[in-house]
């Protein structure tokens, strides 16, 4: 008896006899179409997406006036390099980009491509404006996947055989206070974790020498990791006495998932330049470097930026992702979302100690799973088999950590309430089912 394949297995074998083995495959998803917060495969099944393209469909998969303004744009001109010819649609985006994350009195803005691209700029536009070689990252962190960002990027498994890697970089331990906190509060851990930032200018790099400190504010790929109010108080303290400029990569945390522009406007702490991508032009590529103006002007003409910076068509499509941002009350919307997943997974956690830490911000929502309900002792099998059981029964999670022991929910806030809790009730039955209760 001879099995027909279906037309996702098919893809998928195909997939694999084409693409190298590098590019990563998360799940056995396809997708024939996708709308809102719902997938369609290549079989014609329906899937609810808490994933969203890795953060990128904050504001839903296709939304209308986005499509729109891609089509209109595309009509009128599809490239001609920002350094060659101007065009309106770059300058009114970057207007916009100041407008909504002010980097104090003046604020000026460069466009790229990915975020990895946007982070390369950064460093260079800080060493510029320093006139100094070294930066500093922490562990955990993801910055991309180009050499800089690369090197910046923590995890080992994104970087086998890939060397060597760009020199003066040095990593600090990100303040992750679930796993390491021990016996501490959360204000000894910090006091102690800022005294280890301190003394890195005596026992790690001579601090006369750093450009700049870059830094997730709300780890991604590391895990959803926020960093404690206090840190990031006293690491902008740390910059300033030292003039150090503070980065801030907001790629996966930016437009609206934690219920503002940027993460950094949550805690208040302002940084000197930062870095967007992923959702701010909801799935075409593009990516913005902000900062203060005087920073910003420190890099010498055609140090930064490249053939594509820019593309107006990719302008277009982030201009009209942000307008219906803003006329849907997205930001307003993220909180609601992550309130409603805080509730129901706190509540599951009163019953399932495996899900030793569920966090997050707005609706960046993770919960980590662990052994014996010991931050040091991560459970990525649990955690897996999660995963496979939502994908088979029509919901796509990714996790996340340095151990993939940690689920991620990245859902687009266009979700509807029945979605949500359709989602919602799917995860918590196949956690109920792995831990067999």
């Amino acid at each position: 008896m001879v099995i027909e394949k279906t037309k996702s297995q098919e893809l998928l074998e195909r997939r694999s006899h084409i693409v190298p083995n590098g590019v990563g495959i998360f799940n056995n998803a396809t997708v024939s179409s996708a709308k809102g917060a719902m997938i369609i495969d290549a079989d014609g099944r329906e899937f609810i997406d808490f994933a969203g393209g890795i953060g990128v469909a904050n504001a839903g998969h296709c939304p209308e006036p986005v499509v729109a303004a891609i089509r209109e744009q595309a009509g009128k001109y599809l490239h001609t390099s920002f350094n060659v010819v101007t065009y309106e649609p770059y300058i009114e985006l970057c207007e916009e980009l100041a407008k909504i994350l002010p980097h104090g009195e003046k604020t000026k803005v460069m466009l790229v491509s990915t975020g990895a691209e946007a982070v390369e700029n950064a460093i260079k536009i800080a060493r510029q404006a320093t006139k100094r070689p070294a930066i500093m990252c922490f562990t955990e962190a993801y910055h991309g996947r180009t050499l800089m960002a690369m090197t910046l990027t923590s995890k080992i498994g994104y970087k086998y055989d890939c060397g060597p890697f760009a020199p003066e970089v040095y990593r600090l331990p990100f303040p992750n206070f679930y796993r390491y906190r021990g016996y501490r509060d959360e204000a000894a851990f910090v006091a102690d974790e800022l005294k280890r930032l301190h003394e890195s200018a005596l026992n790690l790099v001579d601090v006369k020498n750093v450009a700049a400190i870059i830094l997730e504010p709300i780890q991604g790929e590391g895990g959803f990791n926020p960093i404690p109010q206090k840190y990031l108080e006293g690491l902008r303290a740390f910059c300033d006495e030292h003039g150090v400029m503070l980065i801030m990569d907001e790629v996966q945390s930016g437009f609206c998932r934690t219920g503002n522009w940027a993460s950094w406007q949550n805690y208040g702490v302002q940084p000197d330049i930062s870095t967007y991508a992923k959702s701010m032009g909801s799935g075409l590529p593009i990516a913005a470097v902000v900062g203060r103006a005087d920073i910003m002007d420190a890099a010498a003409p055609g140090t930064i930026g490249g053939t594509y910076i820019g593309s107006p068509v990719c302008c277009a499509a982030a201009l009209a992702t942000i307008k219906y941002m803003k006329e849907i009350g997205l930001n307003q919307r993220a909180k609601e979302i992550g309130a409603i997943i805080m509730e129901r997974l706190k509540k599951l956690q009163q019953i399932c100690p495996e899900m030793g830490d569920v966090r997050g911000v707005g609706a960046m929502i993770a919960i980590e799973f662990v052994q014996n309900s010991n931050p040091a002792q991560p459970d990525p099998d649990f955690c897996s088999k999660i995963i496979k059981g939502c994908f088979d029964n029509g919901l796509i999670v990714l996790n996340a950590g340095t151990y993939k022991n940690i689920i991620r929910i990245l859902s687009p806030l266009v979700i509807t309430h029945e979605q949500l809790n359709k989602g919602l009730n799917i995860l918590e039955k196949e956690i109920k089912k792995v831990k067999n209760i």
